[in-house]
């Protein structure tokens, strides 16, 4: 009973024609184009500065209310996000043994995750997942539209974190980049973290004392950079990694969201020493845990 069940999830998540047959085209898939790109995140920055300019404008300073569309949003996230972890999971897997026999013998199952070799495609069940990843970013762009209306400042680094997502994963597919099968379980399991959080306190359910989404968004954005440092080493003693020079963009991409995040961190513990040392209630502090992990 187990085996057929796990059979049959394999064969959808990674067996499948339409999986197995996957080839990033221009034509055909929707979003695969650089002026779509652009299109859509020049149009995201316009509307979020929009909706945050007619809310200061009409002196709105009491939240919309969003009832239940936030934790309806965080679970469709947490959901999405595990889907796609146990495809690009089992696609790797089923890569590794269809392809290995060619491999040299020096080259490792991790090599192999983290440096695709010269010359790969954007074919096949790794990409097919890579751009079902892409395509889930774009329904994160809601939630700045929801801290917009629950009246949260619009800062620089709330604006332009979804867009370089979308932007990172658009190039992952584009130059078949190296380490994005790393980069997808991490990231994915890392929302599933936090996204299925969001869904519990939003249910009512008690708050974590650990800051769950700021700490997971620390430790995803630092295992990137010390990835994109081993994918480099292999780059440099192993012949060459696949899709190098996007690679080398993500990695400043990645740096910039970490300083500033790292920022916004600082800034967080040091409101948070100042509220203890004024000997503050048990209730400003849960306070301000609610309003970074909301």
């Amino acid at each position: 009973m187990v085996r057929n069940v796990l059979g049959t999830l394999a064969y959808w998540l990674s067996e499948h024609p339409s999986i197995v047959g996957f080839r990033w085209n221009d034509n055909q898939l929707w979003g695969s184009t650089w002026s779509f790109l652009f299109t859509s995140i020049a149009f995201y920055l316009l509307l979020s500065l929009f909706l945050n300019l007619v809310l200061v404008l009409f002196r709105r300073q009491r939240p919309v209310p969003l009832g239940s569309v936030p934790a309806v949003h965080s679970l469709l996230m947490a959901l999405i996000s595990i889907g796609i972890f146990m495809g690009t999971l089992l696609s790797a897997v089923a890569e590794i043994r269809d392809t290995r026999w060619f491999w040299r013998r020096s080259k490792t199952p991790l090599q192999w995750l983290l440096c695709f070799p010269l010359g790969t495609r954007p074919t096949g069940r790794v990409f097919f997942w890579s751009y079902t990843f892409y395509l889930s970013q774009f329904l994160l762009l809601f939630r700045t539209f929801f801290s917009i209306l629950r009246r949260r400042k619009l800062t620089f680094t709330r604006l332009f974190h979804h867009p370089m997502l979308i932007f990172m994963s658009f190039l992952w597919l584009e130059y078949s980049q190296s380490f994005q099968v790393v980069a997808i379980l991490s990231t994915t399991l890392a929302y599933f973290v936090v996204f299925g959080y969001r869904f519990w306190v939003a249910m009512g359910l008690p708050r974590s004392r650990f800051r769950v989404v700021l700490n997971c968004q620390l430790l995803l954005l630092g295992c990137n950079l010390v990835c994109h440092v081993g994918v480099g080493v292999l780059h440099f003693r192993k012949g060459g990694c696949n899709g190098i020079g996007a690679l080398v963009i993500n990695s400043v991409l990645n740096g910039a969201l970490l300083l500033l995040f790292l920022n916004y961190y600082v800034k967080v513990h040091l409101r948070s020493s100042r509220t203890t040392d004024d000997d503050s209630s048990t209730h400003s502090s849960s306070v301000l845990e609610g309003k970074k992990d909301s």
